[in-house]
């Protein structure tokens, strides 16, 4: 285990999946497969690989499919679940909320179910010694969500929702898209990121996105996320069936990422 690496880790694992049906019509998103692996396994096995012991997974669009598919030891891992069942009236940052108690455990790693990655995307998220760290990579023409703008320290210095290629503008300040994958720092949790986000749920904003969360805690709270540039690991977000196929041909074999 290397010395900037958390030993606990969150998974947000409990949206429909709406755009993927038919294959989310009988599973979850975070268990469709990338050449025989489970998008939520693939992340398990890279989490474990860098020595981590505790996972909280929270779950909700057909529940049973991933404490099946996981149960309470991967690996390692000790997993532990935690349930939204409002779901499908509210957004990532009440998953989050939801699972405030691990995040006041210590350093943690923050991973959205949907995203299939090397280690070596976790890996840089270890060589920084910023205390909270996010892996971003260059904006292409064929993504679109939530991108940000970096400061010359190579620090995020505002996050943008719903990019496309419209916005990107020749000259204009360079767009990297995040990835979904956070490293935080336990004091910061505490003092800041928890409390912020009693704040908001409580005022009633469940619908709120965490890039959302993010946006506010950095332009509000003066939080600090340090970019760790993933120029040249594989990594894809997939949210639908196009997205699928583009995965399988990047990663190839579900052998490889066991490597």
């Amino acid at each position: 285990m290397t010395p900037n690496a958390p030993i606990r880790a969150v998974i947000l694992a409990a949206g429909f999946g709406t755009r993927l049906r038919p294959l989310t019509d009988l599973r979850p998103k975070p268990l469709v497969e990338v050449n025989g692996t489970p998008i939520l396994h693939n992340a398990l096995h890279n989490l474990e690989a860098l020595g981590v012991k505790e996972v909280t997974i929270v779950v909700g669009y057909r529940k049973d499919a991933i404490q099946y598919s996981c149960g309470n030891r991967f690996g390692n891992i000790h997993i532990r679940y935690v349930e939204s069942t409002v779901f499908d009236k509210t957004g990532s940052a009440y998953s989050l909320w939801l699972a405030r108690h691990a995040l006041l455990s210590g350093d943690t790693y923050l991973l959205e179910g949907d995203v299939f990655f090397e280690l070596d995307a976790l890996r840089k998220l270890t060589l920084s010694n910023a205390g909270n760290v996010a892996a971003v990579a260059p904006f292409e023409r064929s993504m679109e969500g939530s991108a940000v703008i970096l400061n010359d320290n190579g620090y995020i210095a505002e996050v943008r929702m719903k990019q496309t290629a419209a916005d990107l503008n020749e000259g204009a300040q360079a767009l990297f898209k995040t990835m979904n994958l956070i490293r935080f720092a336990g004091e910061d949790l505490r003092e800041t990121i928890v409390p912020y986000l009693d704040d908001l749920i409580g005022c009633g904003a469940v619908t709120s996105y965490t890039e959302e969360l993010l946006s506010q805690l950095i332009e509000h709270e003066g939080l600090r996320i340090a970019a760790a540039r993933c120029d040249d690991v594989r990594w894809y977000e997939i949210d639908c069936e196009a997205d699928l196929r583009i995965a399988e041909a990047m990663f190839i074999t579900a052998r490889e990422m066991a490597c």
